[in-house]
């Protein structure tokens, strides 16, 4: 098990670090003059030839692609992610800052997908095949078929336009979450209520499970011992990979209903070039996808030894 955990360790290390030299080589190769862009961004204003070699020379553009890549990794391996090229503030507080307001809304979100798939799977299940079954499938389809950027404009639409009842634009009191809470919440609902009505299907199909009834054991202990371990194996799969969703789907989820948060930090930060505003966005998601997905894994080995032994 624990050689296990520390092959799964080094794995997460080499991720985070070809995502650090990736997003850093797509920067630096991306078209246009970045040391331009810093500069216009910073001055709000056309600048001279001489006003962009100067930022150039400040900002560590002048020197070499692999020199400046070993400038900033150096430092972020104490979790040091430096001074922004335009505003010249540290990166890390204003990016806690845009946590705060993005994690709550993912948060939210996520609740909102669990709270409606979980019913409506159990509800699908009851009898496969049947009307509700089928009618559940085909609104988990719809639901996954929608784009993230059409639903919220819809939402606001209806909620905030026609009937008025929901802000649509702001995060200033907690009625704001509400819309792109749903936005996001629904298409995770789309996604986990199909996975875990197949794995509920699945797991109510093994072959053991007829013995184990005949022996007298009630379906209750059945469902909560045999049913639901073998049934939440690809959920949290899913929920891994929605945690990733959550986080893309809120970029641009927060520019669509005017939400401060990680998507406009990253917009901005993208726009102006600042390298340190972009890496620390991309390292901070990179190491909660690598993180949610280790302790998944951690949890795999738990509800299923032979996985772990299957890699030893």
């Amino acid at each position: 098990m624990i050689a296990s955990i520390v092959d799964l360790v080094l794995r997460a290390l080499i991720v985070l670090a070809g995502t650090a030299l990736a997003t850093f080589a797509l920067l630096w190769h991306a078209p246009g003059d970045p040391a331009q862009s810093i500069a216009i961004a910073r001055f709000d204003a056309l600048v001279t030839d001489e006003v962009i070699a100067i930022v150039r020379e400040e900002v560590g553009l002048d020197v070499g692609f692999w020199s400046a890549f070993q400038s900033w990794v150096r430092p972020l391996l104490v979790f040091d992610f430096g001074n922004s090229s335009v505003t010249g503030r540290e990166v890390l507080p204003d990016l806690l800052t845009a946590i705060f307001y993005t994690v709550p809304l993912a948060l939210v979100g996520l609740a909102i997908g669990l709270v409606v798939s979980i019913p409506l799977a159990f509800v699908a299940t009851k009898r496969p095949g049947g009307w509700l079954d089928r009618l559940a499938v085909a609104i988990a389809s719809v639901g996954a078929a929608i784009p993230a950027y059409w639903l919220g404009l819809l939402l606001i639409l209806i909620f905030a336009v026609h009937l008025a009842w929901l802000p649509a634009m702001g995060a200033r009191t907690p009625a704001h979450v509400v819309l792109p809470a749903l936005t996001l919440g629904l298409g995770v609902a789309a996604s986990l209520t199909r996975i875990i009505r197949s794995g509920i299907l699945e797991a109510r199909a093994q072959p053991f499970l007829p013995a184990i009834k005949r022996r007298g054991v009630s379906s209750k202990a059945i469902g909560r011992d045999h049913v639901i371990p073998h049934a939440a194996i690809p959920v949290l799969t899913v929920l891994g990979l929605e945690m990733a969703f959550l986080l893309e789907g809120a970029v641009m989820v927060e520019i669509i209903f005017g939400r401060p948060g990680l998507g406009t930090f990253l917009v901005t930060a993208i726009e102006a070039r600042d390298f340190p505003q972009v890496q620390a966005v991309v390292i901070l998601t990179a190491l909660l996808f690598v993180t949610v997905n280790l302790v998944i894994d951690v949890i795999y080995r738990a509800l299923d030894p032979r996985i772990g032994e299957q890699d030893a």
